[in-house]
């Protein structure tokens, strides 16, 4: 069975193409991906059988046999910080978040320099730790 990568697919429009290893290029149908798929990346390494369609040779029966390394999480990876950083601004967020505490406690809400720094950190400590 011939294989390629899929150059492009559109799950909106139900189709793509694959760059054949033979170098041409063959229609790829929603119908022709494997059973409860509905989308294919770009990259993806598949086997598949052709036929002659109206406009050329189109796949029919793929199989995935590689699917294309995901970036994102090569990229969270790389940039996670190291653990013993994270220790360090947990325990400043600990120490900002105190601050906050005590004026509330106090009956008020922080004043709005405060207040936005500590927002900010902490969206800035979340994305660290969704890394």
């Amino acid at each position: 069975m011939p294989t390629g990568k899929v150059k492009w697919y559109d799950a909106d429009k139900g189709f793509g193409f694959i760059d054949a290893d033979e170098g041409e290029d063959v229609f790829l149908h929603a119908n022709a991906l494997p059973e409860g798929t509905t989308t294919i990346k770009n990259g993806t390494r598949v086997e598949y059988g052709m036929a002659q369609g109206r406009r050329g040779v189109q796949a029919m029966n793929v199989t995935v046999l590689e699917a294309p390394p995901s970036v994102q999480a090569n990229r969270r990876e790389r940039d996670r910080k190291p653990t013993e950083a994270m220790v360090v601004i947990v325990e400043d967020v600990m120490q900002l978040l105190d601050g906050v505490s005590n004026d509330l406690r106090r009956g008020h809400y922080p004043d709005k320099a405060k207040a936005t720094k500590a927002a900010q950190v902490l969206r800035a400590v979340a994305a660290d730790l969704e890394a």
